[in-house]
């Protein structure tokens, strides 16, 4: 939907907080702040928030080689429905991206999406197989500034510290799934009493902090930037803040599944709360959600990964996939289980990922002149997720009630959702 828009009625932050006035957007950038305003297409923003457009630095897209779980297309719409505007596009595809070619062709394809912004990371190692670095070289020239094996950590220290050196003095960020492989061979969940209970083998805290230790000392000795993906334990946090403290260059996401839930939720063995890292202990969950709260942990990231009902719920806990979708429910959940206040909602949604991430023309408090990539969120709007945009239903959230919908988005000045002017075209289960 195109045209001048006015959203009004609603409360749209700015730098002192939340103000009540209404948005003219005009020419793909905010024509107006005030009252008096007309649009060609109005929108009832009543009770709502208006703020930027989210941001995530961590969706799973499965194209090229896994279109039966997502693509480019759907995973769009997927993103448009929960408010974001800007996403960023993990390697771990077949092939992986781990070339330029590769990256060229990928961000040929994002161009094609007129929704939202779809950037690309690249991988650290060639096929993401940790043996050898790949074209970080090709890649950087390509625009990339976001590398990551994710799904696997870079597989040694020495790989780790050559990569850094190559990618020094290009603003270029390794992002790290902190996973020590031979802690969590065979494992499916969290370490501790469900697991037992269950009878199978479970991923110890151990192996995310020592990953997270032996990055920060690599940090330490090359200067290179560090991103800690999905943290799930207290002890990964106080890494983390020691890291911080220090003054190095290290910064780290939080998923709201790991901000909603603990292991307990998989006594049932239901597979749509199997992931990596694992759901970890109620004392887990309590320390990330305070560390997001109060900046150690900088953001809110989906790990958006789709898997097909064959893959998931069809396999059961012990053969399933790791990995849950996210991008339509993760304002919901962090509004649920959080219930943060807008300025914070917003920074660790929109503003600090797209800082870091590098997403300039997002994050952006609405002033006057400013790219016009927004978001309306109604912060008490109670519902039921059953069906969404994304290929796959692998949802922690199903027939769960959560509060907080997007009420619309909007992307470079054009609607790209609007909540019941659109049917899903994505899974219904």
């Amino acid at each position: 939907m195109t045209g001048s828009i006015l959203l009004h009625g609603g409360e749209v932050l700015t730098d002192s907080g939340l103000q009540r006035t209404d948005v003219l957007v005009r020419d793909g950038e905010i024509g107006g702040l005030g009252e008096g305003f007309a649009g060609e297409t109005s929108v009832d923003c009543s009770g709502c928030w208006i703020g930027p457009g989210f941001v995530d630095l961590h969706t799973h897209l499965r194209e090229p080689g896994q279109e039966h779980k997502e693509d480019m297309a759907s995973g769009a719409a997927a993103a448009s429905a929960g408010g974001y505007t800007a996403i960023l596009a993990m390697p771990n595809t077949a092939p992986a991206i781990d070339t330029a070619d590769r990256v060229a062709a990928s961000l040929g394809r994002a161009r094609e999406i007129s929704t939202l912004d779809i950037g690309v990371a690249g991988a650290v190692t060639e096929g993401r197989m940790g043996e050898r670095l790949a074209d970080l070289e090709g890649m950087l020239a390509e625009g990339v500034r976001w590398f990551t094996d994710d799904g696997d950590s870079v597989a040694s220290a020495g790989l780790l510290h050559v990569a850094f050196q190559v990618l020094h003095g290009n603003d270029a960020t390794i992002s790290e799934h902190a996973e020590d492989a031979s802690l969590t061979a065979g494992a499916i969940m969290n370490a501790g009493e469900v697991a037992d209970l269950l009878g199978v083998r479970g991923m110890p805290a151990l192996a995310e902090t020592l990953i997270i230790a032996r990055d920060i000392q690599v940090v330490r000795a090359t200067g290179g930037s560090l991103h800690i993906q999905h943290v799930s334990t207290g002890a990964a946090v106080e890494l983390i803040a020691a890291a911080k403290e220090e003054g190095l260059p290290v910064t780290a996401e939080a998923t709201p599944h790991h901000l909603a839930f603990d292991h307990t939720e998989l006594e049932h063995r239901d597979p749509r709360f199997k992931m990596k890292p694992p759901l970890r202990t109620a004392s887990d969950v309590a320390d990330v959600r305070a560390a997001l709260v109060d900046g150690t942990i900088d953001l809110v990231a989906t790990d958006h990964a789709p898997h097909s009902e064959a893959e998931t719920i069809g396999a059961g806990l012990e053969d399933g996939a790791f990995g849950v979708i996210g991008l339509e429910t993760a304002a919901a959940a962090i509004t649920t289980w959080l219930g943060p206040k807008p300025e914070v909602l917003f920074d660790r949604m929109s503003i600090a990922p797209a800082r870091i991430g590098g997403f300039s023309r997002h994050g952006q408090v609405p002033v006057v002149g400013a790219p016009a990539n927004l978001v309306v969120f109604d912060p008490t709007a109670e519902w039921v997720p059953t069906e969404f945009r994304s290929r796959s239903a692998n949802c922690p959230w199903i027939g769960r009630a959560v509060r907080g919908r997007v009420r619309a988005t909007i992307f470079e000045g054009a609607i790209s959702f609007q909540y019941g002017s659109m049917s899903p075209q994505g899974h219904h289960p």
